[in-house]
């Protein structure tokens, strides 16, 4: 999932202009060596650009990080670009890496979407850096390729993909967390009761559209074990594996029912997120990543927003999707003093003083993906929630980091059941259509 994320995927991302930033390098010949001196009298210094998504709290945890890198490196300096989410900001991380303009250091997500850009052909491989024993395994086991290499440094923290909620509003109705889909609707129905918007949707930013489907994987796998197996071998299908066909009826549902806010068609991620703080709508299916981004359009609203995951049919399975982060990356085509440069940057988003200064623009909504990363006392509610599940063992990986398939379509087609042009029913075999042309794509057996 895009985010943002994720990913994608971590996530989340607000269509804004490209940023940028320069910070000057120092005078000092520092660790990179000996460069012959340019015009400007430097020995050893070195330009690199960072891109990064392009979300108020993107855009601003990137200006801390670089500002807390350069003081660290003054001998390198770091310029800010940002790019768009969804399906834009793909294609354009998949041209700049074809024509070899990709900058030195970039985000993107891991998973699935991942393996959909080559990295074995495109990405230098980390595995021989010393901060990779510190990594969480579900990051390291979703940033490998098939050729068993690590690519990417983590970016960011785990989150989960399920619903936030507006917790006064539970409060008042007397509302309790749902553990099943009946629960959920009935929750649904008491809030529309009382004249509320019981679920909001964004269909205005596209990728928002896919969490009732992907944030649905904890139930899939918990009535089909061994489901990434089989769907990736081309054995089971989304539209003939009824676990995997009800995120997609949920949609259908929940629509049907008059539930979504009116201007569903239209809102984008930002009125989503001020919605749910503001108690305007009470449910958000959304990735937990999003709500870094809370105090920038409800201030004072973030203890205001839960977090619990998309329930299913069994109480007794009731867990949370999880996006484990996103990955930062070299492109191959990096040498020499910059891609030293480079390596220099990744690392050091596994260092405290790294996530400390992502945390100020982004506040963290789960763990840090590296052990030597701790996080602050005063983080959401919704991290909280977010990391309660993790922590109880209650959670389970996106398909997307079990399987080197997604369909790259998938938002366009949870908007056209969200939109009754297409049922629940007929957007699943939609996606498996758009799965199976990805998956001929990346040739894997059993889809020809």
């Amino acid at each position: 999932m895009r985010s943002s994320k994720s990913g994608r995927r971590s996530a989340a991302l607000t269509a804004l202009a490209t940023v940028s930033m320069l910070f000057a390098a120092g005078c000092s010949a520092g660790s990179l060596g000996s460069s012959e001196e340019g015009a400007g009298g430097e020995a050893g210094a070195v330009t690199i650009t960072f891109l990064h998504g392009s979300t108020d709290t993107d855009v601003a945890s990137a200006k801390a990080i670089i500002e807390a890198f350069h003081a660290a490196n003054p001998n390198i300096t770091v310029k800010d670009d940002s790019r768009p989410g969804g399906s834009d900001g793909d294609n354009l991380v998949k041209t700049r890496l074809s024509t070899g303009e990709m900058a030195e250091v970039f985000v993107y997500n891991n998973g699935s979407l991942l393996q959909a850009i080559k990295p074995e052909q495109n990405l230098v491989p980390m595995d021989d850096q010393p901060w990779v024993s510190t990594l969480d395994k579900t990051f390291v086991d979703s940033t490998k390729a098939a050729d068993g290499k690590l690519y990417g440094g983590p970016w960011g923290t785990m989150q989960g993909g399920g619903v936030l909620y507006h917790i006064p509003t539970y409060k008042k109705l007397g509302l309790e967390i749902p553990q099943t889909w009946d629960e959920f609707m009935k929750n649904n129905e008491e809030i529309k009761k009382a004249g509320i918007d019981p679920v909001i949707q964004s269909y205005g930013e596209t990728w928002t559209s896919q969490l009732f489907v992907l944030g649905d994987y904890h139930n899939v796998e918990a009535q089909v074990p061994d489901f990434a197996a089989q769907y990736t071998a081309g054995k089971m299908k989304y539209a003939n594996t009824p676990a995997a066909l009800e995120g997609f009826k949920h949609i259908q549902q929940v629509q049907e029912a008059g539930y979504f806010n009116k201007n569903y068609r239209s809102a984008e991620l930002n009125d989503g997120i001020k919605m749910v703080a503001e108690g305007k709508g009470v449910h958000y299916p959304q990735l937990g990543g999003v709500t870094a981004n809370i105090e920038n359009v409800a201030p004072g609203k973030s203890n205001d927003v839960g977090f619990f995951p998309l329930p299913g049919n069994d109480p007794a399975t009731f867990g949370l999707t999880v996006w484990p982060g996103a990955g930062l990356y070299i492109p191959k085509t990096v040498e020499g003093d910059k891609l030293d440069a480079a390596k220099k940057f990744v690392e050091f988003m596994t260092t405290q003083p790294g996530c400390d200064a992502l945390a100020k623009g982004s506040p963290p909504t789960g763990p840090f993906l590296t052990s030597n990363c701790k996080l602050p006392s005063d983080v959401s509610q919704a991290a909280k929630d977010t990391q309660s599940y993790i922590e109880s063992g209650k959670a389970s990986p996106a398909l997307e980091f079990k399987s080197p398939i997604k369909g790259p379509a998938l938002e366009q087609i949870c908007i056209q059941v969200g939109t009754r042009q297409v049922s629940g029913e007929k957007g699943a075999a939609l996606y498996d259509e758009d799965v199976k042309k990805q998956a001929q794509q990346l040739g894997l057996p059993g889809w020809e």
